[in-house]
């Protein structure tokens, strides 16, 4: 699959998946929330001890730290990048109201080190979260790496600076090559904007490894695809979680089985769990994700930690 035809994912007005099922629409989304049976789950783990990582991290070692939902730390030879950072208490455009938080985040945010690059995956407010980021505007120097369409609502808050990718495009930061790749999912912050900006995951090309963040998506091709395309990542971050009723969520979430294929296809030598444990955005429990993907892995080769956690890829 060549990444021109990666980029063939927009009519004009609107970016779509193409050769694949798009997310419902609002009568679905209405016939879910008026059916919906949500597994039940603590209000609040306290079970999270946070970590202290370093400042920076030296030598070809890749340190992988997961902060909480898909906000990971990946840390190596001095350079420190975030993915859709998240300290909020909801994912939420309003702080009264929307998904809660039920674990706290494995990093305090006084002991986060000065991020470098910032990678956001897409718009929704589990990803992209403008209190965080404003955070971090205020008090570093970080790169903002997010799909296309994206960087207006950052610059609206001066944040930046953000460099806009489509699917195929790379952008280059010392010791580091980001490339986007296709995901399965779709874009809105409010009931006028849907699919108006561009979702996708991200391949990191350092010059010991290849690491992949798949963001939020679906089950698909584009697994296969982008191995093809680079080759087998020594890491990988497959979500996990939100994927229940699969009649409404299938076209945008992967469940754990899913996740499982897609790490076989991959040929990741090791994937890391994320997009669980800390906000029950469906109807799956809390930590029902984690039990499905332990229950089903035959090895140790899928990983999940628990918020705080780190791992070290040689």
């Amino acid at each position: 699959m060549s990444r021109l035809r990666w980029s063939s994912n927009f009519d004009g007005k609107r970016f779509y998946n193409p050769d694949a099922p798009q997310a419902a629409g609002f009568l679905d989304a209405l016939r879910w929330k008026l059916t919906s049976r949500p597994q039940r789950s603590p209000r609040f783990v306290p079970d999270v001890d946070p970590s202290k990582p370093p400042r920076q991290v030296e030598g070809s070692e890749l340190r992988a730290m997961l902060v909480n939902h898909s906000t990971v730390l990946l840390q190596q030879r001095g350079s420190n990048i975030l993915t859709d950072p998240i300290w909020s208490q909801r994912a939420s455009p309003l702080s009264w109201i929307g998904p809660r938080r039920r674990r706290s985040p494995g990093v305090s945010w006084e002991d986060l080190p000065a991020i470098d690059a910032v990678l956001l995956t897409h718009n929704h407010y589990d990803h992209l979260d403008l209190p965080t980021l404003r955070r971090l505007a205020a008090g570093g120097d970080s790169t903002y790496i997010v799909p296309a369409g994206v960087a207006r609502l950052l610059r609206s808050e001066n944040i930046g600076p953000a460099h806009e990718l489509r699917w195929g495009e790379s952008f280059s930061l010392q010791d580091v090559t980001i490339h986007c790749v296709p995901a399965l999912h779709f874009s809105a912050r409010g009931i006028h904007d849907r699919n108006k900006t561009l979702w996708c995951g991200y391949v990191l090309e350092y010059r010991e490894r290849l690491v992949y963040f798949a963001g939020d998506t679906a089950f698909g091709p584009h697994f296969a695809q982008i191995r093809e395309e680079f080759g087998p990542p020594q890491l990988a971050f497959l979500p996990i979680g939100a994927y229940e009723p699969r009649w409404f969520m299938s076209p945008v979430h992967m469940g754990p089985d899913e996740a499982l294929r897609a790490h076989q296809i991959l040929g990741a030598r090791t994937s890391i769990a994320i997009h669980h444990g800390t906000f029950q955005l469906a109807d799956d429990g809390l930590d029902t994700p984690r039990r499905q993907l332990i229950a089903g892995a035959p090895d140790d080769s899928f990983r999940i930690l628990n918020n705080g956690q780190a791992a070290t890829i040689p």
